[in-house]
């Protein structure tokens, strides 16, 4: 399991350096293109409800009856996880509205994208250093594969179903370095 999420980690560093590019084109003043932008802020919210809330549910949890002392860490990153989801879904919705030709301040969006991007990887970088090390010093590798079984049934069918929903998505991931957080 905890291979997984540190792939996991992998990929959303890729995705986010993706955003990072056209977030780049915009500051610029040039304009990227926002269907691109669409299918990854789709795909990581996507994501997010099927398969990265299930899985640090479960080890949150888990966590948290082996370790109490772990609830301040566990605490801190769910409130920190709610955050990006609604900071995504606000760029998401503007996101329709620039599609639809609305009027999006675009210098307003630019620097949420950026924000968002910023919050993101930090948010990663904390699990990275502080999720992780509790995961690895209270579950052996028997108690990790019964977590991983306690996933929601289809999780890792719904990564299929995101890769063949998303192509161009995947084109331009191919083309992204594989990022460390």
């Amino acid at each position: 399991m905890l291979t997984q999420l540190r792939r996991d980690h992998a990929n959303m560093a890729r995705m986010l350096h993706v955003l990072q590019l056209k977030q780049k084109t915009l500051s610029t003043g040039e304009r990227p293109n926002f269907q691109l932008v669409r299918e990854v802020v789709d795909y990581i919210l996507d994501y997010m409800e099927g398969f990265t809330l299930p899985l640090e549910r479960i080890c949150t949890e888990q966590l948290q009856q082996k370790a109490p002392e772990s609830s301040d860490v566990t605490e801190q990153l769910a409130k920190d996880y709610r955050g990006l989801r609604a900071r995504l879904k606000r760029l998401s919705g503007d996101i329709d509205m620039i599609l639809m030709d609305a009027v999006v301040p675009m210098d307003r969006f630019t620097d949420d994208l950026k924000a968002y991007l910023e919050s993101h990887r930090a948010y990663l970088r904390d699990e990275h250093e502080l999720l992780f090390p509790l995961i690895q010093e209270h579950f052996d590798e028997e108690e990790l594969r019964h977590l991983a079984e306690l996933l929601p049934e289809g999780a890792a069918a719904e990564l299929e179903r995101l890769q063949e929903a998303y192509p161009e998505l995947y084109a331009e991931l191919r083309e992204a370095p594989e990022q460390v957080t």
